[in-house]
């Protein structure tokens, strides 16, 4: 779990708030008479060409969004996304993976059509690819023992409260910022502040939340301990999600992807993607 914190700190990825959509049924027809019918193309959409196949490039070693299964076979939340998109164009899905260096720069030599591996959208990014809507985001959150008592995850609810957080992290910047009266504890490294969790030296831990979800759900927090509160999303310190990258010289694939994710939502699968692959509700 180190490794995917270390990872979710070097790409900055940080909190999509996934909803499932129903469609409306028309009133004028009886129930019995309504038959499955595939979401229309949007109309702007429909006006561009239709890709025969999709190219995705990802990367391997970062589970659970892409990773190797134990038959080596490319797998993961991302790649499992790309192929519901390509489901949604009707169109053949092409995923391969290459090292985290070298995404961006196959993109732009035109190795690939889209890059979905977790990139967050930033200044430098955008100076050489475009990306889609945001897909996810990454938030922070508090964990306490079960044992505690239920309080209010507010600076006003946690003033004098213990609180652990790494060291030089963007969730100790927001604690300083933002819940001040807190008793604000620094840690070297993540793992610290959860062992002093876990020994009740502390009375919360603030971390991220996704790597929160898997260590909480793990064998290293001996079942101690549970989220609390709800998730912050300020884009200042957890950063604005994470998105599809695309070649800034072909702005119908961006086109065709924000209308393809925008129908995965509202079908529920993108729901049922995060139940899959996390163990617990990251927000």
């Amino acid at each position: 779990m180190s490794e995917l914190v270390s990872r979710l700190g070097r790409t900055q990825i940080a909190a999509v708030c996934i909803a499932t959509a129903l469609f409306a049924i028309t009133a004028t027809c009886p129930v019995s008479a309504q038959q499955p019918q595939a979401p229309a193309p949007l109309a702007a959409e429909a006006e561009l060409p239709r890709r025969v196949v999709l190219r995705f490039l990802t990367e391997s070693d970062f589970p659970p969004f892409n990773f190797l299964d134990e038959d080596g076979v490319l797998t993961g939340f991302n790649v499992d996304l790309a192929r519901a998109i390509c489901l949604e164009l009707q169109t053949s899905c092409d995923i391969k993976s290459r090292p985290w260096g070298e995404l961006l720069l196959a993109l732009k030599r035109g190795e690939a059509d889209a890059v979905v591996a977790g990139h967050k959208i930033t200044a430098e990014a955008l100076a050489d690819v475009e990306f889609t809507d945001r897909y996810f985001h990454t938030p922070g959150r508090f964990a306490s023992t079960k044992e505690r008592p239920q309080a209010s995850m507010t600076p006003e609810g946690l003033d004098g409260v213990r609180i652990a957080v790494a060291r030089g992290t963007a969730h100790e910047a927001y604690l300083r910022a933002f819940f001040r009266d807190s008793a604000i504890q620094p840690f070297e490294n993540v793992d610290l502040a959860r062992d002093a969790l876990v020994g009740g030296k502390i009375d919360f831990l603030f971390d991220d939340a996704i790597s929160l979800a898997f260590w909480l759900n793990g064998t290293l927090s001996k079942q101690c301990c549970e989220f609390r509160g709800g998730a912050f999303f300020e884009p200042r310190y957890f950063g604005d999600g994470i998105a599809i990258a695309v070649p800034r010289k072909d702005p119908q694939i961006r086109q065709l992807l924000n209308s393809a994710l925008k129908r995965v939502r509202q079908s529920g699968r993108v729901d049922e993607l995060v139940q899959r692959y996390f163990p617990l509700k990251v927000y």
